[in-house]
C-alpha cells in the first residue's frame, strides 16, 4: 500500500516521501490533523514503506511483510493505543485485562515498548512503532517516551499519530519531525459516501439516501470517519439549528440560553450543532459575495437574509468563536452547555 493510497493529503505525503527517497529517515515522526483524515493509514504505508522487502522504502502493499503490517502481526512494527480503544477496535477483549481498559496510554505500554525496541528486527531493516492516539499518553507515559526519543535504540523509527497536538508535551514536539494533515474536501467525502451508497454495504448505506450523503460530507468537518459515522437524524436537525440560530437577537438573553440548552444536552449534539453553523456561516459568506454554490442550498433565501444582516468582519469574528468552542469542546473536554452559552453571549454582544 503505497503512499499514493494517501488521498488528499499532498504536504504530509511528500514529507514522508521525501524522506524516503533520500534513504535518511528521521527516528521520531509526528502525524498531526483533524480525525478521519488519513493519518493512521499514512503511518500505516510510512512503515511498510520501512519494512517491504520487494520496494524497499517505497513499500509494494502487496507482499507478506506489507499484508502482515497492514494486519498488524509483522515482528518488527508495534503497535500502540489505549486499552479501550483496543476493545472497540476488537484486537482484545475486555477479559484481555486484570483491569478496566484504560483509555490512556499508560506507562506500563511505553515502558513495554520501550524494551522492545531494544531488539534487534527480525526480518527488516527498521523497527517501527506506531502510536495511534498518541495524545492519549497520560503524564507519566510522555515523560517516559521522551528517554526513547531521545536515546533511540538503532534502526527505529517512531511514528504517533494524533488528532490533538496541544496535548502532546513541547518536549515530544520538538523532537519529531511533522507532518500536518489537513481537512478533506467535502466532494471527496460525497463521492466517498455515494460509493458505499452503490456498493449496498455498510452502515451509511442502510441510513442515508444520495441527497443526504452530500449533505453528512458538508457536515463532517473534512473528516471522512465522522461522515460514514453521522446519524442521519444529525441531517434531519440541521435547519432547526440554523433556523432556531438565525432567530437569536442581541437583547434576548433568554433565547441565546434556550438554544445553549437545547443542543448543549449532549457533547454529541453540540458537536453537530456547531458543524452545522460553521457549514451555515461558510454559505453566509458565499451569500454576501453574491457566488453560487451554498451548502444549505435549500435555505438559500435565509441565507441571503443572514448575508445581509451581518457584516464581513462579525461573520469573521463569529466563525472564529464557534471554532474555540468547538475546540474546547473536543480537545479540551470542557463543559458543553457552558461553552455554547459563552459563544452565543459573545457573538450577540459583539460587533
Amino acid at each position: 500500500m503505497p503512499l499514493a493510497e494517501v488521498q488528499h493529503q499532498p504536504r504530509a505525503v511528500e514529507a514522508l516521501k521525501s524522506a524516503l527517497k533520500s534513504g535518511s529517515v528521521h527516528h521520531a515522526w509526528l502525524l498531526h490533523g483533524p480525525e478521519g483524515v488519513g493519518k493512521e493509514l499514512a503511518a500505516v504505508c510510512f512503515a511498510q514503506a520501512l519494512t517491504c522487502p520487494e520496494k524497499p522504502m517505497e513499500g509494494c502493499g502487496v507482499c507478506s511483510s506489507c499484508k502482515r503490517v497492514k494486519g498488524r502481526n509483522h515482528p518488527d512494527v508495534t503497535w500502540v493505543m489505549p486499552e479501550d480503544e483496543q476493545v472497540q477496535r476488537g484486537l482484545a477483549g475486555r477479559s484481555d485485562f486484570d483491569h478496566t481498559p484504560s483509555r490512556d496510554i499508560r506507562i506500563e505500554q511505553v515502558r513495554a515498548l520501550g524494551e522492545r525496541l531494544s531488539f534487534r528486527p527480525l526480518e527488516a531493516k527498521h523497527k517501527v512503532a506506531l502510536l495511534v492516539n498518541a495524545h492519549a499518553m497520560n503524564a507519566s507515559a510522555q515523560n517516559a517516551l521522551l528517554k526513547t526519543l531521545e536515546e533511540p535504540p538503532r534502526d527505529t523509527i517512531l511514528v504517533l499519530v494524533t488528532s490533538a497536538l496541544d496535548k502532546l508535551l513541547p518536549t515530544i514536539r520538538s523532537r519529531c519531525t511533522k507532518a500536518q494533515f489537513g481537512p478533506l474536501p467535502v466532494e471527496f467525502l460525497a463521492a466517498q459516501l455515494k460509493a458505499v451508497l452503490r456498493r449496498g454495504s455498510g452502515q451509511a448505506a442502510k441510513k442515508l439516501t444520495d441527497e443526504e450523503a452530500s449533505q453528512a460530507a458538508a457536515m463532517a468537518g473534512g473528516s471522512l470517519q465522522r461522515a460514514m459515522e453521522l446519524d442521519p437524524a444529525a441531517i434531519e436537525v440541521r435547519r432547526e439549528v440554523i433556523e432556531r440560530f438565525e432567530a437569536l437577537v442581541p437583547d434576548d438573553a433568554r433565547g441565546w440560553l434556550a438554544f445553549a440548552e437545547a443542543f448543549g444536552d449532549a457533547r454529541a449534539n453540540a458537536e453537530v450543532a456547531l458543524e452545522v453553523l460553521g457549514v451555515w456561516f461558510r454559505d453566509v459568506a458565499v451569500a454576501q459575495v453574491g457566488q453560487g454554490g451554498l451548502i444549505n442550498s435549500d435555505l438559500a433565501p435565509l441565507a441571503g437574509v443572514a448575508a445581509a444582516r451581518v457584516s464581513a468582519a462579525s461573520l469573521h469574528r463569529r466563525a472564529t468563536l464557534l471554532d474555540e468552542a468547538r475546540n474546547a469542546i473536543t480537545q479540551r473536554n470542557g463543559a458543553v452547555r457552558l461553552q455554547l452559552e459563552r459563544m452565543l453571549i459573545e457573538m450577540m454582544t459583539t460587533a
